[in-house]
């Protein structure tokens, strides 16, 4: 229970921010509360009755799915806690040395921090199909093996996206042309959702879109995925200096980044507010699905060059731009930034945030229900993140970390990197040439996968520049 209570506090805290960032989106997500007009007493109530929903709506799905978690002695009496583990005054989480946060899941698992305790696990080959024979040819790939392997994520991990999905129309609510100190004009654009199949609900796509002011003709653009406010205008402010269009996307509009709201959003407009099916989309998949309609827009604009159009997500947003990148192969190239499990780390390496932790009530809805199956039995899940990022070849993916950002596992990522590289080389492009995991700020991006550990924590920022040499490069732009 401890861990699935910190992981929903943990997710809440972040949902109720990107709820307030939801507010100036007009009639779009009307659900949502103005925590602006509420009282400390009305907030608190109103995400208890949050915790409470996510808490229900996951128990109905284990049900579903005949699932049951171990019955658990207290973390204090639990001989498989670590002994160095120490609690601090007026918390319920545990605490080694250097201040990492230890968590329990459901499962009886406690994180783990050590390299030496990680590696108890087996890797599996993108390129042998499940018949066993080997994948020697990018034909067999394309035509048999990349198919098994995006099967797997859409039924048991991430969902399957609905046919026959909406129209989504893109119209312009406003312009500013005094950002970044006039280096910019900023417009913001709203994609609305046709929701005449379930009225009661009713999400929307909101995209600020900044350009540079001194560019003309087709120029490359990068779509951020972004859940909260306020904006990310560094990073903004340096792909606007590089001559870069940007579009922000913000995804709480498209479906509410919790399990309180998937009978609301594009997963209960499509599901007439009614309970999903262990297969069905989650909150992932949904934002996947939001991003390529924002994609279909600026396909479209004269001053976007549609073949290098990118997307960059960081965190959570980190898992939904490789997600993206996989489901969607008109994305040009794809950032990932500090992702952690379900994104860019090995999921059967033990270190850092495992499959458990997203299977907890407070990190579920991002997943399938399907995904549950895994929670405690790692070793059964039929994919790890290296194949995820084998779907987005052999497009160029820039996968970060931070040395001080542990839960991510960044160690991880870069394995994963590693593990992916003979399906770029397969595909006729350079995977990572080295085996061994880089010294900080140690860019790799001679290579198609490229990688970059930056000394910090968990941070997007420190990677935007080294981002944009390997783009300059991939798309061969002038400096």
């Amino acid at each position: 229970m401890e861990n699935r209570m910190f992981s929903f506090w943990f997710n809440q805290s972040i949902a109720w921010v990107c709820l307030i960032g939801c507010l100036s989106i007009g009639s779009i997500q009307a659900q949502a509360p103005d925590f602006q007009k509420m009282t400390p007493a009305e907030r608190t109530a109103y995400m208890t009755k949050m915790r409470e929903a996510s808490q229900a709506d996951w128990q109905v799905m284990m049900d579903k799915l005949s699932l049951k978690l171990p019955t658990l002695p207290p973390p204090a009496e639990d001989p498989k806690r670590p002994q160095h583990l120490k609690q601090k005054e007026g918390s319920t989480n545990w605490f080694d040395e250097a201040g990492n946060n230890h968590v329990r899941s459901g499962w009886g698992n406690w994180t783990n921090y050590d390299d030496a305790k990680a590696n108890d696990y087996k890797l599996l080959n993108p390129l042998v199909l499940k018949n066993g024979k080997s994948v020697k040819d990018a034909a067999t790939w394309w035509k048999q093996r990349r198919p098994e392997i995006l099967n797997d994520y859409l039924t048991e991990i991430f969902g399957k996206t609905p046919e026959n999905t909406p129209t989504v129309t893109f119209a312009p609510t406003g312009t500013d042309s005094t950002v970044l100190a006039g280096k910019a004009i900023r417009k913001t654009i709203l994609g609305r959702i046709d929701n005449t199949r379930y009225p009661s609900v009713n999400p929307g796509i909101p995209v600020t879109y900044y350009r540079p002011v001194n560019t003309s003709g087709k120029i490359p653009m990068m779509v951020i995925v972004w859940g909260s406010f306020p904006q990310p205008m560094p990073s903004i402010e340096k792909l606007i200096d590089a001559g870069w269009a940007v579009a922000l996307v913000n995804t709480g509009s498209i479906q509410m980044d919790s399990g309180a709201g998937l009978h609301e959003g594009i997963i209960g407009l499509m599901n007439g507010g009614k309970d999903r099916k262990p297969d069905e989309w989650g909150v992932l998949s949904a934002w996947s699905w939001g991003l390529s309609r924002v994609l279909d827009h600026f396909e479209k604009d004269n001053g976007i060059n549609a073949k290098q159009i990118g997307i960059e997500g960081h965190s959570r947003w980190g898992k939904t731009a490789l997600l993206a990148g996989a489901l969607d192969a008109r994305w040009a190239i794809v950032f990932a930034s500090c992702s952690g499990s379900l994104g860019a780390s090995l999921e059967k390496r033990n270190f850092g945030e495992t499959i458990d932790n997203v299977a907890s009530s407070g990190e579920y809805h991002w997943m399938a229900g399907n995904f549950l199956k895994y929670g405690g039995h790692w070793d059964a899940m039929p994919v790890d993140s290296h194949e995820l990022m084998a779907l987005i070849a052999p497009r160029p993916l820039f996968i970060t970390g931070g040395t001080k950002d542990l839960w991510a596992d960044p160690k991880g990522e870069f394995l994963a990197c590693v593990a992916a590289s003979p399906v770029y080389t397969l595909l006729g492009k350079k995977g990572l040439s080295t085996t061994e995991m880089p010294t900080p700020d140690v860019a790799l991006i001679d290579s198609d996968i490229a990688f970059r550990n930056h000394e910090g924590g968990h941070v997007d920022i420190l990677d935007w520049p080294t981002f944009l040499e390997f783009a300059q490069r991939q798309f061969k732009l002038k400096k």
